[in-house]
């Protein structure tokens, strides 16, 4: 299993202090430790950091906390691995380009037999379920709307419409971004909170930091974070509702709804149904 990062802003703003508490969780406060991946957003285009190394030991992550790279949109990722080898080719995020962007795709959860037909215009580089499922849905994509790039709302719709297909394998929790904006999924744990003004100190769960936001913004500032797990402990975080979809742009929730899983359906009216596995304990 692993753990996602997700931050969507209304200005360039770093993710230094959030990663800091994030990057804990890869070998000292828990042990997603099977390597660790960031992308950083810069209009169509996005700097991505990978390294099959804990973010605990590599050198890269060392890097990422302590350099402030601004972005509108960033997705990181620890790794617990359940499919894949531990290597590069297996740590996400993935990217991918449509339609003149890069597009870039974290997983958390585990698909049990899910081996879709691809077309070949996606083709996955390792043999992980989460980069299957990220060729899968840019192919949906591609099937729906061809050579025309769809608007947010139209990419939201599909996403709603194919991802209850994909969690019915199993856990399917997601950050997808294009660079415009960022879209979550969950099926199991996802939380999610927005930093605005007035802005107010944060304390970290995972490691003894405090930041005074108020300090560091200003009034044209708005930021969305979007993790597993929740970071600080003196801020209020919402958690998903299973099934739930948020597209999140300018630093704030712009769409929201709920899917129908026929599986998690299935496990409510008959629980001796439900498949215990990792997944299930985080």
């Amino acid at each position: 299993m692993c753990q996602l990062l997700g931050m969507n802003c209304a200005t360039p703003t770093d993710i230094t202090f959030s990663f800091r508490g994030f990057s804990q969780r890869a070998g000292i406060t828990s042990d997603h430790c099977d390597g660790f991946g960031i992308a950083f957003f810069e209009d169509k285009a996005c700097r991505l950091f990978v390294d099959n190394q804990s973010a605990v030991e590599s050198p890269i992550a060392e890097l990422i906390r302590n350099y402030p790279i601004k972005s509108r949109n960033v997705i990181a990722h620890i790794r617990k691995a359940t499919q894949g080898k531990i290597n590069l080719e297996n740590s996400h995020p993935f990217s991918r380009e449509l339609w003149g962007r890069q597009w870039i795709f974290a997983h958390n959860g585990d698909l049990h037999d899910f081996h879709p037909r691809l077309s070949g215009r996606f083709t996955p580089v390792g043999n992980t379920d989460s980069e299957r499922a990220f060729c899968y849905l840019l192919d949906q994509l591609v099937n729906r709307f061809g050579y025309d790039e769809p608007s947010l709302t139209q990419v939201f719709d599909l996403l709603v419409e194919i991802s209850p297909t994909i969690a019915e394998h199993g856990t399917f929790n997601f950050c997808l971004s294009n660079g415009q904006a960022l879209f979550s999924y969950a099926v199991t744990k996802l939380h999610w909170l927005v930093r605005a003004y007035p802005f107010q100190p944060a304390q970290l769960i995972d490691l003894d930091v405090e930041v005074d936001f108020s300090q560091v913004t200003t009034a044209e500032d708005c930021v969305a974070v979007i993790t597993t797990e929740p970071l600080t402990q003196n801020e209020t975080w919402t958690a998903f509702q299973p099934g739930e979809m948020i597209l999140f742009q300018h630093g704030r929730p712009i769409k929201t709804q709920m899917t129908h899983i026929k599986r998690l359906e299935r496990e409510r009216l008959n629980p001796e149904l439900r498949r215990i596995t990792k997944a299930d304990q985080y």
